[in-house]
């Protein structure tokens, strides 16, 4: 999907290049008009293929999504339309119109995501590790984060974003519950493949980029910008700020490594560990319920987070060692 050629030049340049003549507001709203457009996209294929899966599977009546993904267990089969729903649904909304705004609205190659190629990035093999490490870490917060509560005059809208978290915490139970080996080789692919490719693809091989390049060059603010839409664009309060520092992450990783497979790996293994391990336990291989947040110790967390810290310094030093090598 994505070729490893580079431009000659491996400076950490996250500027597009030339600067196209629209302003930053309309390359944004342009940006939103092709998710949105792409979204729809989306959404009338999955619809068609829900229908069709139905037809082929001898149902006379095919439930409409918002049926089928909210009382899932009601519907024969609903499992494997569901997969196909999200995969679907996930291609049309980041994939694609990232790409197409890449190549059409901005003008550049796919090849243009890659500053230097992936042979030339220092610390790889350690990636995983960092991602693996950070988990107890995001733990505590992702505990800390379900537990905030708002204001009372907000009542009415936390008791709602409360039971959207339950009606996709539900979801995310019944997807993740596997029958047979083959249900876990397609959720790695519906869970872990498709996200990394095409989330990182458009929040930090596009968005971030831009709005790096529309903020002056500041690698920083651009990070924590396209992090902050990454986990927001996901509807999930009581997840948004773990999702943010895993965001902020996975940028920083792309910009030190100048190559989009980084954050791309990073991103898989952080989705794809989560799966094998609840699909261990439930076959007991494994003890650990990597899903309750509440075992997390405060000094596992802490441990964590320095551990975290030296390898992202590691990562950095490397990196910044191997880009200084290339100039010479």
């Amino acid at each position: 999907m994505l070729t490893d050629s580079t431009p000659t030049s491996h400076s950490a340049d996250w500027s597009p290049g030339r600067r196209p003549e629209r302003s930053a507001l309309s390359s944004l709203l342009l940006l939103v008009g092709t998710i949105l457009l792409g979204s729809t996209v989306g959404a009338l294929l999955a619809t068609g293929a829900a229908f069709l899966v139905g037809l082929l599977s001898g149902h006379t009546t095919t439930p409409d999504l918002t049926a089928l993904l909210t009382s899932p267990t009601r519907y024969p089969g609903a499992w494997n339309t569901i997969m196909l729903i999200q995969a679907i649904s996930h291609v049309f909304t980041f994939l694609v119109p990232a790409l197409v705004y890449w190549t059409l609205f901005e003008h550049r190659r796919i090849a243009d995501f890659q500053l230097r190629p992936l042979h030339a990035v220092g610390g790889l093999s350690l990636v995983a590790v960092l991602v693996i490490a950070f988990m107890p870490l995001n733990g505590l917060i992702i505990e800390w984060n379900q537990a905030l509560q708002l204001p009372e005059t907000l009542a009415p809208l936390e008791r709602w974003m409360r039971a959207k978290e339950d009606e996709l915490g539900e979801l995310t139970k019944y997807l993740t519950r596997f029958d047979t080996p083959a249900q876990l080789i397609i959720a790695l692919l519906v869970i872990a493949v498709l996200p990394a490719i095409g989330e990182e693809v458009l929040f930090r091989g596009v968005l971030q980029r831009r709005f790096i390049d529309w903020l002056g060059g500041n690698p920083h603010v651009g990070i924590w910008l396209a992090a902050a839409v990454f986990s927001a664009i996901h509807m999930q309060f009581y997840g948004f700020f773990p999702r943010l520092l895993l965001g902020a992450l996975f940028g920083y990783l792309y910009v030190w490594s100048g190559n989009l497979w980084v954050p791309i790996l990073a991103h898989f293994v952080n989705n794809g560990f989560t799966v094998v391990m609840v699909y261990l336990r439930q076959r007991q291989v494994v003890s650990l319920d990597i899903e309750d947040t509440q075992s997390v110790p405060v000094s596992a967390a802490l441990f964590s987070l320095a551990l975290c810290l030296g390898l992202m310094y590691y990562f950095r030093q490397s990196n910044q060692s191997e880009m200084l090598d290339s100039r010479r």
